[in-house]
Order: structure tokens, then sequence, then C-alpha cells
């Protein structure tokens, strides 16, 4: 378990004790007895972590602090550095992993002598794995020495949680803790790129046949695109940073079967690709990049004569059009190409010469616009460019798939960041690129207006050959036709008149009553009710319960979080009757959880109150968490954010019958708001129906 020489910060301590940062400053400020700092600076103190422990136990704030954050704490206090720290765990994971009998033997020594004959061991299972020319070198004895404490209680975790998702669980926390420092690929997009990639057909392959696909990916990150894959019969992947290339390549190794022997062959290097390709000469099925954006500095200069600019020398400016022909120059006759590439690739006119010919020579085969949202930078809709290596024995038809799935109606979700229907937006793209994309199609696509086309290359080749895909689709019929605005004029109307009946009679003045009060943490500790954080984990088709969701009164619309790996981080499920919070924000706005919203996880930045039937009416509850004066006196201010400490909010101490007469008021309150949040949906997109279809010709002017 840890050392005395484990640090923590505020924000650790926070997380270890289920509270927010506030709190951890009001405990310092009002406990004389609260550990003193140990280290970082004024304004980011570290505390001895069994100091913080003791200390919390003591207060009765902590029961026991569970593994995964003593294993987390260890690694992100290592005195080398948290990355370091995490490579050495996966090292260790994987030796775990494909030969515990080995790890067992070493374990049984002291931790200088395991630190001795680790690297020896380590030196083998990382060979297997990956060769002897590698993007991860063997740690040395001297390296592993300071590691061993924690390599001993990740393997610990590992027994619980198995080697993978304990190598997940802990890189999620790095890339959480720094996501500033790293490119994020969603799991969404990376599906959706992966499906785009697969053989014309969809013919299945098996892993490890004759056919099994080979993939690469020349700017890996975090290796997300590779591990959407499928079961490829070889992973090639490069990245430029060398911390980054370590783990991923752990990151893949883990994901793989163990020992290898069923898995895919793994490669990975490390360097800049565009100047120092790693795999030269080879040709693989299938190349998937999410490559760096607005590159100047990709070595326009020195490889101006390179032969990869089969398609024209990029200009300075044109970096992506380098990495779709670095990815061209991969693929074998018949391989494709997907790429996430920024809007303007698509009609700078410094790359239309460049474009034009991937269009006349048919390498480029589809561009797909994504609602902003999708990936970073999020405040702009993204494209996905699909390509082909044209080969002889093919006979590519002269035309471009456009697609534009930015449209909200198209996604099935507002667009911005974790807000994103992906299996809509995927249905959308594969509904409309699968049969374009058909063995022997002779037949001429359908056409989706507002949504999909094959545009005729020649259409294309103008002066500006620009292919962002609303530039050249049919507009859908003004708020779909006048059938439709007819039947929102209906339902809006419906509605008014709901809210009408709805609308609170008026209110009676009183006398203002004194009553005795509690907060939600005292509630807590009586156990009248439980308080759980959301963390957005979620499995397979399981919606999540965003922060939009909460405060636009939506349904659950948000996937679950890619860092949600570890079992231990299973979706906390909501139940009828749950009352959900948001932490950021400062808004008064509480949800009780209805049976439609039954069974989504909870999300991110949200708190979830669960009351005891027998104790606590959850209207009643959620009615008084929404007070304004409450709400003030909950929060906290950091920079410019507002933050919900949920313990704090108060609640009267009320008999039960006389808190669901409350809770009945409170609910015909929610019900009011819910529809005049209807009515105001309904009347936008009624006028905006109006407006396009006036415009566009579809509806004639009475």
């Amino acid at each position: 378990m840890p050392d005395s020489s484990t640090e923590v910060t505020a924000a650790g301590i926070a997380r270890l004790a289920g509270v927010g940062r506030a709190a951890v400053s009001n405990w310092r400020r009002r406990h004389a007895d609260f550990p003193k700092p140990v280290g970082g600076t004024e304004a980011s103190p570290s505390f001895a972590l069994s100091e913080v422990e003791h200390w919390l136990r003591d207060q009765g704030k902590l029961a026991e602090v569970p593994l995964r954050e003593r294993v987390w704490q260890q690694l992100a206090g290592h005195p080398d550095g948290a990355v370091t720290a995490l490579v050495h765990a996966g090292c260790a994971l994987l030796l775990v992993r494909d030969r515990p009998s080995a790890w067992l033997e070493i374990t049984a020594v002291s931790d200088a002598r395991m630190a001795g004959v680790l690297p020896g061991a380590l030196d083998h299972v990382l060979a297997d794995r990956f060769g002897a020319e590698r993007a991860l070198p063997t740690p040395t004895a001297s390296a592993l020495l300071p590691s061993v404490p924690l390599l001993r209680a990740v393997a610990e975790l590992a027994a619980e949680t198995g080697a993978r998702q304990a190598f997940d669980f802990l890189f999620g926390r790095q890339l959480d803790a720094n996501p500033r420092q790293y490119t994020l690929t969603p799991p969404g997009l990376a599906e959706l790129m992966a499906d785009l990639a697969k053989p014309a057909g969809g013919a299945a392959r098996r892993s490890g046949g004759p056919g099994s696909p080979t993939v690469l990916d020349p700017a890996a990150g975090t290796g997300a695109l590779l591990r959407a894959a499928g079961r490829p019969g070889a992973l090639y992947a490069q990245e430029a940073d060398p911390d980054l290339a370590a783990l991923t390549a752990l990151r893949l190794a883990l994901h793989s079967a163990a020992g290898g022997a069923d898995g895919p062959a793994l490669a990975v290097r490390t360097g800049d690709t565009l100047r120092g390709d790693a795999f030269p000469g080879l040709t693989v099925d299938a190349v998937l990049c999410h490559p760096p954006f607005n590159e100047r500095n990709w070595g326009h200069d020195e490889l101006a004569y390179d032969p990869r600019w089969e398609y024209g020398f990029p200009a300075r400016t044109e970096s992506e059009l380098a990495w779709v022909q670095h990815a061209l120059a991969h693929l074998r006759e018949g391989g494709t190409a997907v790429l996430l590439m920024p809007p303007a690739a698509a009609s700078r006119r410094s790359g239309r010469r460049i474009r034009a010919d991937l269009l006349r020579r048919g390498a480029l085969r589809a561009v797909i616009a994504l609602p902003a949202g999708a990936a970073p930078p999020y405040g702009i809709p993204l494209h996905i460019w699909v390509l082909r290596k044209p080969g002889a024995e093919l006979t590519s038809t002269p035309e471009l798939l456009v697609v534009d799935a930015a449209d909200p109606e198209t996604s099935g979700a507002p667009a911005g960041r974790d807000r994103l229907d992906w299996p809509a937006v995927r249905d959308a793209v594969l509904d409309a690129w699968t049969p374009f994309d058909a063995p022997g199609r002779r037949d001429p696509v359908e056409e989706r207006p507002g949504t999909s086309r094959a545009v005729p290359v020649i259409e294309l080749l103008d002066d500006d050959v620009d292919l962002a895909p609303a530039r050249h689709l049919p507009p859908p019929a003004g708020g779909g036709g006048a059938a439709e605005l007819v039947r929102v004029r209906e339902r809006l109307d419906e509605t008014l008149k709901l809210t009408a009946r709805l609308t609170p009679p008026p209110a009676a003045p009183c006398d203002t009553v004194r009553r005795p009060f509690t907060t939600v943490g005292e509630l807590a500790r009586a156990g009248a009710l439980h308080l759980r954080t959301g963390s957005g984990a979620g499995h397979g088709a399981v919606p999540v319960l965003t922060e939009h969701d909460v405060l636009a009164g939506t349904a659950p619309s948000g996937t679950p979080s890619t860092q949600a790996a570890s079992p231990e981080d299973e979706p906390l499920l909501l139940e009828a009757g749950d009352v959900v919070v948001p932490v950021v924000g400062g808004g008064s706005v509480a949800r009780v959880v209805d049976e439609a919203t039954a069974g989504a996880a909870l999300g991110r930045n949200l708190q979830l109150l669960r009351p005891d039937p027998a104790a606590l009416d959850p209207w009643f509850l959620a009615g008084f968490l929404r007070g304004t004066a409450n709400n003030r006196q909950a929060s906290s201010y950091a920079s410019t954010t507002t933050r919900l400490d949920a313990r704090r909010l108060q609640v009267p101490r009320l008999p039960l019958a006389e808190q669901r007469t409350y809770g009945e008021q409170f609910s015909a309150l929610a019900a009011f708001e819910d529809a005049l949040r209807t009515a105001g949906r309904l009347g936008g997109q009624l006028v905006q129906g109006m407006y396009d279809g006036l415009t566009d010709g579809s509806i004639a002017p009475k």
C-alpha cells in the first residue's frame, strides 16, 4: 500500500472523501488539526496521503479508501511523475497478465531485490509483444525501484478488476487530470471511422487468418482508433510523443489476447510521421487517422520532393492534405483510409488542385460533415474523409458521396460536446455509405434532401473545388413540409391548453413559519438518503443523463465516458424517485427521476440523492433544493465557475405526511415548467419552419 512519501492534492482529497474541493478548503480553515502541507505550492499545496487518510477516518468522513483510489494517489504522487509511473504500471500489468507465475515469484522477495530482477522479466514479455524494435524500452532497475510499492498495489488492483481494466482506469484518470495535454478521439467517433474503413460490402474477417486486415494509424495518440478496429491481423502505430507512444503500446497490448497468440501483431514506433516515416514501404488494408490540424511546421521545406505527394505538393498551410497523401501511400490497391479533417480542408483555395486530382483519379470517395462537438476542437463541425487507393482492377464510380450529419435533425441530439447521439449519427452516415460503396453497384444511390447525395465529380471540378457537403445537398422541405408544420401547430395548440390548465393559482400570503432545518450531509450520515457523484460511466447502449439533459429537461442523451473502464466504475444507474442536482453553474435546478429516465447512467458534474422513501419524499426534497437562497449559501466560487456542494443544502425537518403535501405542490410546478419548455420548443420549431417554407417556396403565403 502507499508509503509515507505519497502526496495528494486538495483535488485528490476531495475525490477520496466524495466531496467538492470547496469542502476541503473549508476543512482546512475550520479544523486546526487538519494535516499541514508537505509539498506543492502555496496556491496548490500537497499533503501526506497517510496523514489525510488518518484525519478523514477520525472525522468520520472516510470508512476505507477504495483500492483504486489508493493506487491512483500513489501513481499521481510518484517522484518521477505520473507518466513514468503509468508506464511502469502498464509493464507490470502486462507481466501479471501474460506470465502470472513469473510475477508471483518476483514479488516474493524484498523491494530492492524485486527491482533488480524485474527488468529481465519485463524485457522478455515486451519483446514477445512488440519485438526488438519498439517504442517502449525496458525500464532499468534503478528507475523501477521507486515504483515497486506502486507495482505491488497495481497487481492487487488487477486481481480485483483484471489487468486491462486496471490500466484503463489509471490511464483514464491521467487523461482526465491533463485534458489539455492530450487530443482525444471519442469512442463513438472512433467506432464510426472504423466502420467506414471495413471492406466494401461489410465482409467480416476472422482475426488471425490469412485474410485478416492490417491497420495503420500514423498519428496514434491514445490508441482509440486502433482499439476500435475490430479484430485485425496486425496493428501499426506511430506517435511523435515518446511517452504517449509507450502508453498506447501498453494499452493496445493489454486489449489483445494474453500472450499474443490469438491477438494481432503489434508494432508501435516513436517519431514525427511526416518527416520520419517509421514504416517505409509498408502497405496495409486500412489507415485510420486523427491528424493534428493547422500545423505550419510539418516539414514543407525539407519534403518538397517526397514521393508521397502523388496528388500534388501540399502548401505550407495544407498539412492535412499531406496526411491524406501519407495515408494513401500506405494503402494497398483497393485499401481504405478514413481521416478526421477540419472543415476548412474541404474548401481552402490553396488545396483545390490536390482536391481536384483526388477526385479525378477516384481516390476521394466521401466527405462527411459531423455535428459540432464530435471531437476537439469541439466548437466546429469536423469532417470525415473516406479515401480508397485506386487500382487497375477497380472501376471507380466518378461520384463523391457527401453526407451532412451535422443537422440536429439527423444527429438526433443538440450539437455540443458530450451530447451527441452517436448511434443516430452512425446510422445516418452508414445508411448513406453502405449502398454507395456496395460492390458492383450500378443503380444510382437514393438522394436524401439535406442529408446525403452522390455528386458527379464533374460538378465539383470548378475553380474552387469546394467539397463542403452542405453546398451540394438539396435543402430539405421547410420544417419537414407543410403537413409537418400542421402537426407542429396542433401539438403547440394542445401544449398551450395544457399550460393554461397547469398554471398555478394566485399565491395566498401567509405568516412566515420558522422551521428546524437539517442539511443533506446530515441526512446522508443518518441514512435518510444516499449521496453519489456521477462519473459518466456506462456500458453498451445504456444512455447517460448529462448535465445538459438536467438543465434542459430532456431525455438522457449522453454516451459512456472513455475513461469508465474499471468494474469498480460500474455505471451508477438511476432509479425512479432519485433526485439529481448539477454540481457546476450555481443554478437552482433539481430533477426527480421518473420511470422514463430510470435505468440511465448518471453523468459527470451531477450529484445523485437517493432518498429513503420511508423518511423523505423525493418531490419535497427536490423542491426545497431549488430554493434560490438555499443554493446561494451552498455554493462556492472558483475563478469564473460556481460550484454547488450538495451536502450543504438545507431541508426542513417535517413529518412524511407534511412532506408529501409540499411534494404534490412541487410536482405540479414541475409539470407546469415542463409544459412551458415544450411550448417554447414547439413555437420555435413552427416559426423557423414557416420562415424556411416561405423562403424555399414549399409554402405559399396566405
